[in-house]
Order: structure tokens, then C-alpha cells, then sequence
């Protein structure tokens, strides 16, 4: 069920910028956290440079969303629809807050407030096709990454021509799911991202 956090502007923490679509320019507040790091303007400028600008109807998933800045630039770019999963309560308020701000449509968003294995091991978690998933968990949890792309690879709800977003230091570990592979990729200081699709 999507959370029914009450948007409050969050007061304190820190800030960061839609950089393309509707609400580009639009900063957004989320508290300070350990292992919150939103994912650098520079990486979003080369993830939808691979993506393309517009997302029109596309659906996607930001799964360890934190400040929920990914799924924001989705949705500015058109995405029919994104589904935040975010373990901290305070961290997903925050994203329902920023939501209400700025005015997004309740029916293209979901914020769910779990552990994000817990939401992958649930039947038809994302309901219909999903065709992007952003992961980007606290650095120095290999497994935790590794079992969530596992899930991914088998859910049944992801579209056959699915990419994979997967941001982090511990990416270097990973063992790619069958039938996956690297289509793009970059570094930012410690951080790999890479793109994943099928094929």
C-alpha cells in the first residue's frame, strides 16, 4: 500500500536539483542521514543522456530511494508512473512532501515505506509492467544489492526490454543475472553506475 505520510516541507537537511523535465531547476529538501548521498547531477545528466530526455509513459521503479531525487526525474520527464521504496520513515516522508510540493499527480506515484527485499519478495509487488528500476543502496552492502538485482531478474513484472540502473561502490562485485548485461557506464569518485538490460 502506498504511504499516507502527509506532505510536510521538510525544514532542515539538505537540498538538491531536478535537472531536466518539468520541474527542472526545482530544488528539493530531505533530511540529513547517514548514507543518504543523492545521486550526483553529473551522473543524472549522463543516466538520461542513455535514456533519453523524455520518459513518456514509461513506468519505473526507485528502489532505496532516499532523498527520491532519481523518481522525481522521472516522473519530470514524463514517466506514466514511479514507485519509491524507502526503509527510513523520516527519509519517506520527505519524498511524499517533495511530491505534494510540487504538485505531482497522486495516481503516478507510489512511496512505500518498507524494506526494499521485504517489497521484492511480495507477490506482483510493482503490479503492471515496469520498465526502469533505479538501485542505489548505502555503500558497503554487496549482498544486500546483489540479492535485490537477483530478485529483479526473476520478477515477473519487469518488461522484457527493461534497463537496470545500479549506482554504487559495491558495484564491482556483482554477479550480473543471466541473460543481463552492461550496456553503459561511467564512475564518479568511488561510485560506478552502470546500465543493465537484457540481451
Amino acid at each position: 500500500m502506498p504511504s499516507t505520510a502527509k506532505g510536510r516541507r521538510p525544514t532542515r537537511g539538505e537540498q538538491v536539483r531536478v535537472i531536466g523535465g518539468d520541474w527542472r531547476s526545482r530544488r528539493l529538501r530531505f533530511p540529513a542521514a547517514r548514507d543518504l548521498r543523492p545521486t550526483p547531477d553529473r551522473v543524472r545528466e549522463t543516466l538520461f543522456n542513455w535514456l533519453g530526455q523524455t520518459l513518456t509513459d514509461w513506468r519505473a521503479l526507485d528502489l532505496f530511494a532516499g532523498s527520491g531525487v532519481l523518481g522525481i526525474e522521472a516522473l519530470s520527464r514524463g514517466a506514466s508512473w514511479v514507485g519509491f521504496v524507502e526503509q527510513a520513515p523520516r527519509v519517506a516522508r520527505s519524498i511524499d512532501a517533495n511530491l505534494e510540493q510540487l504538485k505531482a499527480d497522486r495516481s503516478r506515484y507510489s512511496v512505500w515505506t518498507c524494506d526494499v527485499l521485504a517489497w521484492l519478495d511480495r507477490p506482483a509487488s510493482a503490479g503492471e509492467a515496469v520498465d526502469l528500476v533505479f538501485l542505489d543502496p548505502p555503500f558497503r552492502q554487496p549482498r544486500v544489492l546483489q540479492a535485490a538485482l537477483d530478485r529483479l531478474a526473476g520478477a515477473s513484472w519487469l518488461a522484457d526490454e527493461a534497463r537496470l540502473f545500479v549506482e554504487g561502490a559495491d558495484v564491482e562485485s556483482l554477479q550480473l543475472p543471466a541473460g543481463f548485461a552492461i550496456r553503459r557506464e561511467t564512475r564518479a569518485g568511488e561510485s560506478r553506475s552502470i546500465l543493465l538490460a537484457r540481451g
